[in-house]
């Protein structure tokens, strides 16, 4: 696919601490606008936390040869990167669990909340967005329902939905498929699939190789705050990289263009 214009995420040689520890150390990653890419890792590699450095919970060292920059940007009002880069976290899947409706929490993406609330203006131009979010992931009939009556697979997608309103560039996927069922990881995975049919671009970070969906070319690996291998998965997932990051022997094997470790 063509890749134009500025990388969706340029870090350069960041290092970021959580309290006293140093979590990410020298780190260096560039994803273009439109690649569908996946960053596997071990928990404790640092995944959280630069997933956080991304959404500007953390900040990096500010130090003269490091740099980090998302759409070729240094600066940006979160809100406005919210609109460019939608996030689906384990994080906001605990902050949006209420007697919100799917339809409200869908809406909510336009006001960085959790539900719509009385000083909420919600415009016509908005309604609308969020059917058509609801309607691209087939979920349109969780309108009405409050999350905590829906599964947890339903309540992914209504995530995905509230990311979409937006019409970001790209997607970026925490850890998406924990706490889900055999049947929900199916059904998400196609919706990840089908968003990058779509031309959304993927950012996938995930400890399960089984997260990884076709569509995706790319496969970064992680350990100890560094990235340590990097190129087409075909070439990344293999069993000798993947034992080296995961501390134990694996053995991976590949079925529909999906990939599985043992």
């Amino acid at each position: 696919m063509p890749l134009n214009g500025p990388p969706l995420l340029d870090l350069h040689n960041i290092q970021v601490f959580r309290g006293l520890r140093r979590v990410l150390d020298g780190f260096n990653l560039s994803i273009h606008s439109g690649e569908h890419v996946a960053i596997l890792g071990p928990n404790g590699c640092g995944k959280s936390t630069l997933i956080k450095t991304i959404t500007r919970e953390c900040y990096p060292v500010n130090q003269t040869d490091s740099s980090m920059r998302i759409l070729g940007e240094e600066v940006w009002n979160v809100f406005d990167l919210r609109s460019q880069l939608g996030i689906v976290s384990n994080d906001l899947m605990s902050w949006c669990t209420s007697e919100a409706l799917g339809r409200n929490v869908v809406l909510s993406g336009f006001f960085s909340s959790n539900d719509v609330y009385p000083n909420h203006l919600v415009t016509e131009d908005h309604r609308q967005k969020a059917e058509a979010a609801l309607s691209q992931l087939e979920i349109a009939h969780l309108s009405e329902r409050p999350v905590s009556e829906m599964s947890s697979g339903e309540a992914r997608r209504v995530l995905i939905a509230r990311a979409l309103v937006h019409q970001p560039k790209a997607l970026l996927f925490d850890e998406p498929s924990n706490s889900l069922d055999v049947f929900a990881r199916h059904t998400l995975r196609a919706a990840m699939s089908s968003l990058a049919q779509a031309g959304i671009g993927i950012v996938l970070v995930t400890h399960d190789l089984s997260d990884i969906i076709p569509e995706i070319e790319r496969a970064v690996l992680m350990s100890k705050g560094r990235i340590v291998a990097d190129g087409s998965k075909q070439e990344i997932l293999q069993s000798g990289a993947l034992s080296d990051v995961f501390g134990l022997d694996v053995e991976v094997t590949r079925r529909d263009g999906y990939y599985h470790l043992w």
